[in-house]
């Protein structure tokens, strides 16, 4: 489940992403009503299975049953930082899905793999939504680089690892490459941000908070330049 609005006196409209049939928008009749079966498992971060009434040229098909897989929420909302980070997880899966009923089956495993994480408390809500969002980056097609130049694609001395990261040119860029008003982040930082996209969490969990800010903000713009504007739940997360 990613997000539910109102709907008249009774019902929501709810959005959620499917394994086959990618993200979804769907009528809940009832579900606000005290005496509704199955209103408490259409919320935000469950993971649910729903049985759907289709009717040809309808806009909104309509829920009928929905029964709950697991209830990732029972161990979120009432932990702040797990929280914002879990709502900006399900907005980025949304806007990473944007056409309607097409499959979209890599995000939808990657936002189940991320919301157990979350719950599991094995790694910092921060990192695991910074993780989230440069694989969804990949999935799109937007990996950043960390290492090699991300405009000529060559290797930086062993010695001296280059610094300079520019969001328009994909990541990290070489001296000769470097377009002007390009950052220039701690190199740990960068290391940090390149282990939480290959999955090593040894070194992400040994990483110190000012990197862990500074990488923040560096996936943060890189987001927003590849979506065009920024997400709303974001500016709520803990850093």
């Amino acid at each position: 489940m990613l997000r539910t609005q109102k709907l008249g006196e009774a019902d929501r409209i709810v959005t959620i992403l499917t394994r086959d049939r990618g993200r979804l928008r769907l009528v809940a009749k009832g579900v606000r009503k005290t005496t509704s079966k199955f209103g408490a498992r259409l919320e935000p971060f469950a993971h649910v299975d729903v049985q759907i009434f289709e009717k040809p040229n309808r806009s909104l098909n309509f829920i009928t049953q929905a029964e709950t897989l697991f209830p990732y929420g029972r161990d979120i909302v009432d932990d702040y930082g797990r929280y914002t980070a879990g709502t900006a997880m399900l907005e980025t899966a949304e806007r990473f899905t944007d056409e309607e009923g097409e499959p979209f089956l890599q995000q939808y495993l990657l936002l189940l793999g991320g919301l157990r994480a979350l719950t599991s408390g094995e790694h910092s809500a921060g990192l695991v939504l910074d993780a989230f969002i440069l694989r969804s980056l990949a999935i799109a097609g937007y990996a950043p680089s960390f290492e090699d130049c991300a405009i000529c694609g060559s290797e930086p001395p062993e010695a001296a690892p280059w610094r300079f990261f520019n969001v328009g040119a994909g990541g990290v860029v070489c001296p000769t490459c470097k377009p002007t008003a390009s950052a220039v982040p701690q190199r740990a930082t960068l290391d940090l941000l390149g282990a939480l996209l290959a999955g090593e969490w040894s070194v992400a969990d040994a990483s110190e908070p000012q990197h862990r800010r500074e990488g923040s903000g560096l996936v943060a713009a890189y987001l927003q330049w590849h979506i065009e504007r920024g997400l709303r739940s974001l500016r709520l997360v803990e850093r």
